[in-house]
């Protein structure tokens, strides 16, 4: 299926190319200003012309068409009109709705039948469009004119029109074929990258499918395409940096043109041949119908053809070479290649496409025949296995699609197989650094075609290091050689995990010379920025090169500087880790500046065999290295160019042969390995000799071919065996051992242990989940075989650590393995054998299917899981020592003040230390800077420190602070008002004084302390001298946001109705008094920085202090620009950086960040962030120019889905039918995505969708200055609307008692329903008996009630479940209905807010927190006395006396709680060995109290004061308000708490726990004293 290759030279006028009998498509530069109107008006003659475009198009091109359709017109004396309507872009326009639109307007302008229909657009237009045609009066003629590569290529071309439905894509449509294709060249000019990418999906599809020159022709070209795209645009002259790709293009378009072209001709309506224009559509399409519109057309087309062609070399119809040249050719146009692509979890948030949906999705295929689904299979690059779709089975595409495999154990007893493995890994990449740096052309065969070799080709392209083609259908790689000569890259080097590519280019981008850039970054995925590289670096380092770790010290990201190669002479280099190491130097030295000597120190190199291939490959290139005959572990290696040999045959991985040759062995079948044998360069080769055969196996080896016979299944013998020349073999002896007699003891494989993970950590861990034992070993490992009908199935499948080496190993023991066996992360063999799994199916018969059991293993050998340490930094004086106390409490670590530790370990003070010990300052800072060494080594993890105030002046020291930070660890600077801290350094005489103003010391360390710390605490508590021993509320939010524990959005997303409120306040300090009552009945609290009157970082950090002191609800950091109806305005985006950094250094929970900023704006402020902050992604329309129904706010939408936790959508409702059309915009995305969602429309009309909206409703509050949006309600307001609208229903709530008539429940309730605009009643329900209340407790308008005597305990059995606090005292006097989602009963759970009175009341009066020896006392043993204990312990208090007349009361109470409680009934005064700081009275006020008991009680109030704080007595009855023991309490200097402030506290958390609401305490308070 070749095509014809004139379309490179048609580049001199408009091309024509013939399709359905016409020569329809016109292909040329600038047609449709100039060729178009002309064309229509002369060829297709009507008396309308309806131009149909998007909104987006039409002020680009529609005004000059105009202008010359006009022009045209009146040349020729026509009197047709031409008509112009746009619709929003996107695919969302492309449905049922839109169509319907466009067919009233044209019936509205009264079209007729012989109405032009011009579709100018991508496909979605041209797909709609062209359905309109279609059906409009029975069809009308069409014309298509794409604007984007994609309809060019494609959807413009064969008449298929169509919209999408619910149930997928394109689904509705009809056959109806344009009388004219005008492909304008020149619209590309200004396609946006992504989008012109986005169509070379099927510029690459065409070329796979039909003609195999042309594929080459498109990789070979991939790179100057795309640096032409990317090329910054002259504004006066767009289609400048197109220029010199101009003929390419036009290839590329009409080679896709002609085939498209041909096959239409050949079978217009899809009868079987043009079928294969679907390639990679079959999957392509269902993950579309998941992943749009966040995700492109040809981005999901990509991501098809790549699994349709792995589904091809799955069946055994395609050959790997040619899946590893497609996916590169693909990956070469920067389109993704897989569903793992970062950017495609970007654009969607991470959403999944399950392999059931996707099956689902592509039953619904036209090529489908009834429930067989077909596919496009390719059987090479330009050739597909049939002319037409294949069917294929459900089995074999689950097993592609999905992330983990299933092996059922068994294949044939006589199997004998030739299994030929992919080229060595260590090879391959060796083979194409020497054939990169080496000077001619070589013609390589058997690459291996994997990850690590593909991130090497790249990369060495993108150095402009060499140049390759491919030969015989993607099996030869013919590579032409620079002979050194690389230039330095400005993007970076991304490598994936691919170890070994990672540390050859290390040196060899010390090779290239400065280019774009004087220097070259290295990078790759998580696991890369791990694994070790430091010796390597201290070995270029000590031979002049520059090198940076951009990240974590010893791992990259790494920047080399562009030095023209090594210095050259002797270089020193640590090579007991890895051998990987010593090659990267040695296939780099001939190009260093003067010969090199290379001397391995530290010890016996890892993997000298390693050494021995780099040094045997580089001879068979022309370099001979000469081994010392004087000194061990040395190399000289001369000055030289490489010369390419015009082949290089790649060996077989032998690692990998070890793995068909493992099946050989433990099922007693046969294998052979033709290429690899006793003459092989790798030592893995001798695995068969060295292990295979003693454990038991015939084993076969000539110089090139291996041949293994197994024994019976279960007759292997353990072994003792040295695997240093063979180490990555290790893990297929291990499986092997599993099944083997007695015991395997594996030394020689300590380099294991830094592979792509801990390998002999993670095979001890799998292998027991087989039941089987293993021990490490400091190099080794010991496997305790046992019978293989033994091994357990193992739970939750093989995890595999990303190691393609654990997947296939744990693959062999499968086959062998009583049970099937889920082998997770089955793709990661793609590393080093692409095409395993087909193996395994194909050759050996093994049963596989698809699993897509979920991940729930973790990485082995993690570090400590307490995370980084804290260290605290700041002025003397700023609180550094109280905060670091308070950081260790909240995350419960251990303290240490480095000052004090620095006195401990010298034996003096630090004054004494400068003063007397003949070091002075400097010597000091030496000795402090040390200690900080000291700690980060070696507790550097799971601890607090506080710094000395100092520490910044040392740079050593800052570097040490800087790196750990950057490396996710807590650097957090403490400050305070900087008077108070000159005030308190004037007289504190513990440290020595300032040599220098006190000011200017503070500025001068103010940009060190900056640059030191990545996170900040303004504290307007904290005093030097003492005071707040216990963090307070604002400070344990902040570190528990910073520290990553902060759970508050979770929470937040739990409520059916939730708000923010806007403070509109100028200063914040000026109106501090009203924040707490603004805030009620919200679940945070907007900063609207840009309407602060001061809006520098300080000052703003400053009023978000004082906010967290005033509130404790998370923050929303807001800075709205005027575009976005917010009054802040820059000249430079650059402006806003400083506030969004102040912002995430201070630790808000939330900021809004706008998505009309670029780009670039936004990933620095999201890599700002750190902890727990969420984005609230946001665009607001302050003009009304979107709209909701026609998908106008899909692209925003899609770029705040890509950046944001949160979603925030703020449009204007000009009619009622706005706030319909937004709420059914927010549902349909709120289902395909999940991601919470703000949607608004502002104005008087669209209050109703500020009442509907539900997730983090922004609101305001009557006593703020002005509202910050048109129509902004108060959380009341809403919640009153909620009511109205049927959205929140009426809930009774009850007081269950008796007597209960005078309580004051109902008023404390009912206000506070009324103030928080809820519908809610609460009334009296007086009865003692628990029957009254079972069914109304269970009916749906129940909301609640609270319960007293005599029911607290009768209710208990009714309930579905109690808290613990309600077990512990025994009784119950709230009752909650819980709904959790899902469920439509609630359930009645019972608690006790008794005791959390009680807490409450008594910190209000000011107690302290007790210490560890403090005592409080309970009097009375009545219902009340039990909540009293409880509450006294959960205070703290470590010892509880109980005064009560009756002793066996007083017994059974101490028996119903733990002995840690310490309670002790008292009888005397004289009992009383720790006098209580807090008093409990709960016995009865209306009767008199036993007088022995009264004495003892007087007696201990009388008693004087032990030490500092409140002494309290809380008086429980509540009639009369003053008791007589309050009043002689306060005459003795206690404070007295009467009943009722209990009874009001109880009652606040009762309406808590009720609404989820906290009132202020005031207002409930007034409510019971009828204020």
């Amino acid at each position: 299926m070749a095509m014809a290759h004139q379309a490179e030279n048609d580049t001199s006028g408009p091309t024509r190319v013939r399709i359905l009998g016409s020569d329809s498509i016109v292909v040329d530069h600038g047609l449709w200003r100039s060729f178009v109107a002309d064309d229509l008006l002369d060829n297709l003659a009507s008396s309308t012309y309806v131009l149909v475009t998007d909104t987006n198009i039409r002020p680009l091109y529609a005004p000059a068409f105009e202008e010359a359709f006009r022009a045209a017109a009146a040349q020729r004396d026509s009197t047709a009109r031409l008509l112009v309507y746009a619709v929003p872009p996107g695919e969302t326009s492309k449905g049922r709705e839109t169509k319907a639109e466009i067919e009233d307007w044209m019936l509205a302008q009264r079209c007729t039948r012989d109405t032009v229909v011009i579709a100018l657009g991508g496909g979605v237009i041209g797909d709609m469009v062209g359905y309109v045609a279609a059906t409009f009066m029975r069809g009308v003629r069409v014309v298509q004119v794409p604007t984007t590569l994609l309809s060019m290529v494609d959807s413009s071309i064969g008449g298929k029109t169509a919209i999408d439905t619910p149930m997928g894509k394109n689904l509705v449509g009809a056959f109806w074929q344009p009388r004219r294709i005008y492909i304008d060249l020149a619209f590309l000019e200004s396609l946006p990258v992504r989008e012109f990418i986005n169509g070379m999906a099927e510029v690459v599809k065409t070329a796979a499918i039909w003609d195999e020159h042309e594929f080459a022709f498109l990789e070979d070209n991939a790179a100057a395409i795309l640096d032409a795209f990317r090329a910054p645009a002259d504004p006066q002259n767009p289609g400048a940096r197109l220029l010199p790709i101009r003929s390419t293009l036009k290839r590329i378009v009409l080679a896709s043109a002609r085939v498209k072209a041909e096959v239409v001709s050949k079978d217009e309506k899809e009868g079987g041949l043009r079928n294969l224009l679907n390639f990679g559509h079959s999957i392509g399409h269902a993950i579309e119908a998941i992943l749009t519109p966040q995700v492109l057309h040809g981005e999901c087309v990509a991501i098809g053809m790549v699994r349709e062609a792995e589904l091809a070399r799955f069946l055994g119809v395609l050959k790997p070479g040619a899946v590893a040249r497609l996916t590169k050719c693909i990956a070469s146009f920067d389109l993704p290649t897989s569903l793992h692509d970062k950017r495609v979890g970007k654009l969607t948030a991470g959403r999944r496409c399950p392999v059931p949906v996707l099956l689902e999705k592509m039953a619904v295929d036209k090529k489908n025949e009834g429930a067989n689904k077909k596919i496009v299979l390719l059987s090479a690059i330009g050739k597909t296995y049939e002319p037409k779709a294949s069917v294929v089975e459900d089995d074999a595409i689950r097993v592609v699609l999905s992330p983990a495999i299933s092996v059922t154990p068994g294949l044939p007893r006589d199997l004998n197989v030739q299994v030929t493995p992919p080229g060595s890994k260590s090879i391959s990449n060796r083979a194409l650094v020497l054939a990169a740096l080496g000077r001619g052309t070589c013609r390589v065969k058997n690459l291996l075609h994997s990850d690590d070799t593909q991130f090497m080709l790249s990369a060495i392209a993108q150095l402009d290091g060499a140049t390759y083609s491919w030969e015989d259908a993607g099996e030869v790689l013919v590579v032409a050689g620079k002979g050194g000569q690389l230039q330095s890259s400005n993007q970076p080097l991304y490598l994936g995990n691919a170890g070994t590519a990672s540390r050859f280019l290390t040196t060899v981008v010390a090779l290239c010379s400065p280019s774009k850039s004087e220097s070259t970054v290295l990078t790759g995925n998580a696991r890369m920025k791990v694994r070790p590289i430091g010796p390597l670096v201290d070995a270029l380092r000590s031979n002049g090169l520059r090198v940076e770790y951009l990240g974590q010290n010893g791992s990259l990201p790494l920047r080399v500087g562009a030095a023209g190669g090594l210095d050259g002479g002797v270089i020193e280099l640590a090579a007991t880790i890895s051998s990987q190491y010593v090659s990267s130097l040695l296939m780099c030295a001939p190009y260093a500046k003067q010969p090199v000597t290379l001397r391995l120190v530290g010890g016996k190199p890892i993997s000298q065999l390693y050494i021995d291939m780099t040094i045997a490959m580089m001879a068979q290139f022309g370099v001979i290295v000469t081994k010392s005959a004087d000194e061990p572990h040395t190399y000289h290696i001369p000055q030289g160019v490489y010369q390419n040999p015009p082949e290089y045959v790649v060996e077989s991985d032998a690692s990998s042969a070890t793995y068909p040759l493992a099946i050989a062995a433990i099922t007693g079948t046969t294998c052979t390995v033709p290429n690899i044998g006793t003459s092989s360069l790798q030592g893995d080769a001798r695995f068969a000799v060295d292990v295979l055969r003693p454990m038991g196996c015939t084993v076969e080896q000539t110089a090139s071919s291996t041949t293994v016979t197994g024994p019976a299944p279960g007759s292997l013998t353990g072994i003792e065996v040295d695997m240093e020349p063979m180490t990555d073999a290790f893990l297929t002896a291990s499986v092997l051992a599993a099944v083997a007699s007695g015991r395997t003891t594996i030394t020689g494989i300590a380099n294991q242990r830094v592979k792509e993970c801990n390998r002999i950590a993670a095979m001890r861990e799998q292998l027991a989940k087989f039941g089987v034992h293993c021990e490490e070993l400091n190099d080794g490992i010991v496997v305790s075989g046992k019978n293989y009908n033994d091994l357990t199935e193992p739970r939750g499948g093989i995890y595999c650590y990303d190691d393609h080496r654990v997947a296939m190993s744990f693959s062999v023991l499968s086959v062998l393995s009583p049970n099937p066996v889920v082998v997770l992360e089955r793709e990661c063999t793609a590393k080093t054998w692409p095409g395993w799994w087909d193996i395994l199916a194909q050759s050996f018969q093994v049963k596989l299917a698809g699993d897509e059991t979920e991940i729930v293993d973790t990485k082995t050998s993690k570090a400590n899981d307490a995370g980084p340490s804290v260290f605290i930094i700041g002025m003397r004086g700023a609180g550094k020592t109280t905060t670091g106390g308070w950081m260790a409490n909240i995350l419960k670590r251990p303290f240490i003040d480095l000052d004090e530790e620095l006195e401990r370990r010298a034996g003096m003070t630090i004054p004494e230390m400068i003063r007397e010990s003949g070091k002075g300052w400097e010597g000091f800072r030496q000795d402090e800077l040390e200690l900080l060494k000291d700690v980060m080594k070696k507790q550097g993890h799971g601890h607090v420190f506080s710094c000395g105030g100092g520490i910044v002046e040392t740079p050593e020291a800052r570097e040490l602070l800087i790196s750990h930070h950057r490396n996710g660890g807590i650097v957090l600077l403490v400050h305070r008002d900087i008077e108070q801290l000159v005030e308190y350094l004037m007289r504190d005489a513990s440290r020595p004084a300032y040599t220098e103003e006190i000011r200017g010391v503070y500025e001068r360390r103010k940009p060190f302390l900056q640059a030191c710390s990545n996170y900040e605490y303004h504290s307007p508590y904290l005093d030097p001298s003492g005071g707040l021993l216990e963090p307070p509320s604002d400070f344990v939010r902040f570190a528990s946001m910073i520290s990553g524990k902060n759970t508050h959005f979770e929470k937040i997303k739990k409520r059916k109705h939730s708000f923010f409120v806007s403070l509109t306040m100028p200063n914040i300090s000026s109106r501090l008094e009203i924040v707490p009552r603004v805030c009620v009945g919200s679940d945070a609290v907007e900063l609207r920085v840009d309407l602060l009157e001061d809006l520098s970082p300080e000052s703003v950090s400053n009023q978000i202090s004082l906010l967290r002191s005033a509130t404790k609800l998370p923050i929303v950091f807001t800075v709205r620009s005027k575009s976005q109806g917010g009054r802040f305005s820059w000249t430079s985006e650059d402006e806003i950086l400083p506030l969004y950094k102040m912002a995430m250094r201070i630790g808000v929970e939330f900021v809004d960040l706008e998505m009309g900023l670029s780009d670039s704006t936004i990933r620095a402020i999201l890599e700002m962030r750190g902890g727990s902050t969420r984005v609230i992604a946001s665009h607001h329309d302050p003009e009304g120019k979107l709209s909701w129904k026609n998908g106008g706010w899909q692209t925003w939408y899609n770029r705040a889905l890509e950046y944001g936790d949160v979603i925030k959508l703020v449009g204007v409702a000009r009619k009622m039918e706005d706030n319909f059309a937004l709420a059914d915009f927010r549902n349909r995305m709120f289902a395909a995505h999940g991601k919470p969602i703000i949607a608004l429309n502002m104005g008087t009309i669209g209050q109703l969708s500020r009442i509907l909206n539900g997730f983090l409703t922004p609101v305001s509050h009557p006593d703020l200055p002005f509202k910050a949006a048109p129509g902004q309600l108060s959380a009341a307001e809403i919640r009153h609307g909620l009511t109205l609208v049927g959205e929140m229903e009426k809930k009774q709530f009850y007081l269950f008692g008796k007597p209960i008539s005078a309580s004051r429940s109902p008023a404390l309730h009912n206000a506070l329903f009324h103030q928080s605009g809820l519908p809610h009643e609460y009334s009296l329900f007086e009865t003692d008996t628990v029957a009254d209340v079972r069914d109304l407790i269970r009916s749906t308008t129940f909301g609640g009630a609270s319960v007293t005597i005599p029911l607290k305990l009768d209710i208990m059995p009714l309930l579905d479940e109690i808290s613990d606090s309600a077990k512990a005292i025994g009784a119950v006097n709230t009752i909650v209905p819980v709904t959790s989602s899902g469920e439509g009963k609630a359930r009645l759970v019972g608690d006790n807010t008794d005791w959390m009175g009680m807490v409450y009341s008594l910190r209000a009066s000011g107690l302290s927190t007790p210490t560890s020896t403090a005592s409080g006392m309970v009097v009375g043993s009545g219902g009340t006395t039990r909540a009293a204990v409880y509450a006294l312990h959960s205070l703290g208090f470590s010892t509880i006396y109980l005064v009560a007349r009756n002793p066996a009361t007083v017994e059974e109470i101490k028996s119903s709680f733990p002995q840690d409680y310490n309670l002790l009934h008292v009888q005397d005064a004289s009992h009383v060995h720790r006098l209580p700081s807090v008093i409990i009275s709960t016995v009865p006020a209306d009767r008199p109290m036993d007088s022995s008991m009264r004495e003892l009680l007087v007696s201990v109030l009388r008693q004087p004061r032990q030490g500092g704080g409140n002494r309290i007595f809380l008086e429980m009855a509540y009639k009369p308000r003053q008791t007589p023991l309050m009043g002689l309490a306060e005459d003795l200097g206690w404070v007295t708490v009467p009943g009722l402030e209990v009874l009001t506290s109880q009652g606040y958390y009762q309406f808590q726990l009720w609404t989820g609401i906290t009132p202020l305490f005031s207002d409930a308070r007034a409510a019971v004293l009828g204020e």
